[in-house]
């Protein structure tokens, strides 16, 4: 049985680009805070990443810190800095927010002080874009970072989050993105990497796979590829609305990521489809991948007004490059086939 990949909100698959610089860096044995030749090249080889991270992300390379990933990235942006912001957001911001800001049935959030909020780009279990308003203290941009042409310089943000593996780089490497002149305390203190605000021993090896994930992603931008995919998802929710007249896609007449679908059949549990799915070849999501394996009703879906039998049903399904139309209709028609189960015990 050929698995097919539909669950690239929460990893995407390691771009060959990647693999490629990963490997290579693997044989640059120097400190990169070393003075001598050996030194030299692993700095180096952390520079050119950061360039092709900032190019990527239209930001100026000093601003890019380099974490262990965006829940990192998160706690060094957002730890005492007391900001707002609203339930949609990712656990590694709510972590460190008050959550008053609201949302509307659309998904969009109403911010009134932005120096004082933080807000997603992009949703990652709905694919819901927001609007982000000038002077934001800070951004989540992991999920928009790689499918939609942001540039930092332009946003309005003064910081942004952003990880590696969602958009084809290594698990374990993400970055924080900071305007020049934006104050910022390290949170892990010893040496003076990454411009003194973020000590340890750099992790070249995923550095150098975060770059050349990013340089590819940009790459893709300008060849369209994320149109195409825009269409096989709207394939698939075509289809998915034939079988059922009772499910709901979460954002459909809202801007979205273009390889994002969230839908809601109330009554069938959204790891009850994620488990069956799985059983027959397919991975998908009922929600992020950080509140995934807890039994209980998405809560971006509950911030959003939908009712706890509907958003216990929720399902994300998040295309990759890779995924085809002959793709998206086998799991379709296997969704059909499950559906029509669930229904047959229910009457």
């Amino acid at each position: 049985m050929k698995r097919i990949y539909l669950d690239c909100n929460a990893t995407a698959p390691l771009r060959p680009e990647a693999r490629a610089a990963m490997v290579a860096a693997m044989d640059v044995i120097g400190n990169p805070s070393s003075v001598h030749a050996e030194g030299r090249a692993a700095k180096g080889l952390i520079e050119r990443a950061r360039a092709q991270v900032a190019a990527a992300f239209g930001a100026e390379g000093a601003d890019v810190i380099f974490t262990s990933g965006a829940t990192e990235a998160a706690a060094l942006a957002l730890e005492g800095r007391g900001l707002v912001g609203a339930g949609i957001e990712h656990d590694a911001v709510r972590a460190w927010i008050t959550e008053d800001l609201e949302v509307g049935a659309n998904g969009q959030v109403a911010v009134k002080d932005p120096a004082r909020s933080t807000l997603q780009l992009a949703n990652s279990e709905t694919g819901i874009i927001q609007t982000l308003p000038e002077g934001l203290a800070v951004s989540d941009m992991t999920q928009a970072f790689g499918k939609l042409p942001v540039a930092f310089n332009w946003s309005g943000a003064q910081m942004a989050i952003v990880s590696a593996h969602k958009l084809g780089g290594p698990k374990g490497i993400g970055a924080l993105v900071v305007r020049r002149g934006t104050d910022l305390a390290a949170r892990i203190r010893g040496g003076g990497q990454e411009m003194g605000r973020r000590a340890g021993t750099e992790n070249i090896i995923g550095i150098a796979g975060f770059g050349a994930a990013a340089e590819a992603a940009a790459r893709d931008l300008t060849l369209d590829v994320w149109a195409r995919v825009e269409k096989i998802r709207n394939i698939l929710e075509s289809a998915i609305a034939e079988i059922s007249n009772e499910t709901i896609f979460v954002g459909k007449d809202s801007a979205r990521l273009p390889n994002t679908s969230c839908f809601l059949t109330p009554g069938w549990k959204g790891e009850t489809q994620v488990m069956a799915l799985d059983l027959a070849g397919f991975a998908v999501s009922a929600g992020s991948a950080c509140s995934s394996g807890k039994v209980q009703a998405s809560r971006v879906m509950l911030a959003m007004g939908y009712d706890v039998p509907a958003a216990s049903s929720a399902l994300r399904v998040s295309l990759g490059p890779e995924v085809t139309e002959e793709d998206v209709m086998r799991f379709a028609e296997a969704w059909a086939k499950r559906w029509q189960r669930h229904r047959a015990r229910l009457a």
